[in-house]
């Protein structure tokens, strides 16, 4: 019987998360110990799906941002290589298509403290607002060995602080919002097009709501989540932010120049996942400033939510995150074929006798080892007839269908809900989709947008900030 599988889920969710996590149970918030120290770098939520004639992509980093974490705002890092990756067809994970983004601040104008003459601005102030450094990016499309640049000098959306900043810093027109002004009127937008007259798509970078959801105090308070003691689930990622590259690409673009057609097909099948790059080497100068020198080296990746996170051991996260998904299989094979959750459900009596997972097809003997079905899923064989051959860490989307996770993974506009990736991927692990294991919070705390770039707006520092939600 599969009795009290709601609340003894969201139990075994944590063990899970305890036993093979050195970070927050989101799709890839500080997931291994390197990048944990590294937050510019961290991949950590991926989405990409088919809206429209368009591919919409959207990778986020910077995990768990507080919005009121002045006065140094949270913001891209200059000395890291961004990129969005895309695998074209189905025997090969090499990059056909591949966009860089770099980001580049002005620096603040050095000024004597003791000029009293001297008028508001440069690095002298305390508000970093208003010190007149700005942060703009430059976007590269690297396709069949050919750099092109996309767009150039982009500026980013700066940091939602607050009213004060609103009107005197950013001089946005009274009775116009944050969102209004750098997002959805067309005279101010950031969003900018890619190519000549917007050709290749468009872009936007900034900061903005942080569209995961799951109960971190409980998990990590040994289990104890509210589902199991008769609560309600608290949404720890709620009111904190993080930051969005958003690329809306064309399907013809996406398709390498045809047009696609309606209907499953492996020919327009692809694989996107995200990156994070820093320099081999780096010096300190004594007076606070740094060399980077060497070839880039990758610090952090994303592809499916939860890969790193919930499957690989921690003592390969970092390998991980520092690898290419065309040799996921020959160097994390393991952890797909004999997920470590089941065994940890097994050995904490969740498939026994009585159980919560005693109904689950095959028990823990048959579920913790040879999970063909695992790879299967996660590489669409199986679902609309895909024969995929080329295998690993990689959001895979079918350009001629409707989008479903995981046939790419998308956010329900003009709502609180994404598709829930959570409990989709523990139902797939813990029971072979027999049986649903939610994690018992299933909502965003804000409604995401109708139109690009589709994530909520960054939470405000001013009003907003956590704990005064």
């Amino acid at each position: 019987m599969m009795k009290r599988i709601s609340w003894m889920s969201a139990a075994l969710t944590a063990l899970g998360v305890m036993a093979t996590s050195g970070g927050a149970w989101a799709s890839s918030h500080a997931e291994a110990p390197a990048i944990a120290e590294d937050p510019a770098a961290d991949n950590t939520d991926l989405y990409a799906w088919v809206e429209g004639s368009n591919l919409v992509i959207l990778a986020n980093y910077n995990p768990l941002e507080e919005p009121a974490s002045g006065p140094n705002f949270h913001k891209f890092s200059d000395e890291v290589l961004y990129e969005i990756h895309v695998a074209r067809g189905p025997a090969s994970l090499e990059d056909a298509l591949t966009y860089q983004v770099r980001f580049k601040s002005t620096p603040f104008p050095n000024v004597d403290p003791a000029n009293l003459s001297a008028p508001v601005g440069g690095g002298k102030e305390f508000f970093s607002q208003l010190g007149g450094s700005s942060q703009f990016y430059t976007v590269t499309k690297v396709e069949k060995g050919k750099s092109t640049v996309l767009a150039k000098d982009v500026p980013v959306a700066p940091a939602n602080i607050g009213p004060r900043t609103n009107s005197i810093a950013y001089k946005i027109p009274d009775g116009t919002t944050y969102e209004q002004f750098f997002v959805d009127s067309a005279a101010t937008s950031v969003i900018r097009p890619l190519g000549s007259g917007g050709a290749e798509g468009r872009v936007f970078a900034g900061p903005r709501d942080d569209g995961f959801s799951v109960d971190l105090g409980a998990v990590f308070d040994l289990a104890g989540l509210e589902t199991v003691l008769g609560g309600t689930p608290f949404d720890n990622v709620a009111g904190y932010n993080v930051h969005t590259i958003a690329l809306e690409i064309p399907l013809t673009v996406a398709n390498g120049g045809k047009a696609v057609t309606p209907g499953a097909s492996d020919a327009q099948t692809i694989g996107v996942w995200a990156s994070a790059s820093r320099r081999k080497t780096r010096i300190l100068r004594k007076k606070d400033e740094a060399d980077n020198f060497g070839p880039w080296i990758q610090v952090s990746r994303l592809g499916l939510p939860l890969i790193n996170e919930a499957v690989i051991g921690l003592q390969d996260k970092d390998k991980y995150n520092r690898t290419h998904p065309k040799n996921d299989v020959e160097n994390f094979g393991a952890y797909f074929l004999n997920p470590v959750i089941v065994r940890d459900a097994e050995f904490a009596g969740f498939y026994a006798a009585g159980g919560p997972l005693a109904g689950c097809p095959g028990g823990a003997a048959e579920l913790k080892k040879n999970r063909t079905d695992v790879i299967d899923i996660i590489s669409l064989n199986g679902a609309l007839g895909h024969k995929i051959t080329a295998i690993g860490d990689v959001l895979r989307v079918d350009l001629g269908t409707a989008s479903q996770f995981p046939n790419g993974r998308k956010v329900m506009k003009n709502t609180n809900k994404e598709e829930d990736v959570t409990d989709t991927e523990l139902s797939l692990l813990l029971c072979k989709l027999a049986a649903p294991v939610p994690d018992g919070v299933d909502t965003n705390d804000a409604t995401f947008k109708a139109n690009f770039p589709y994530l909520a707006p960054p939470w405000e520092g001013s009003r907003q900030g956590k704990g005064e939600k």
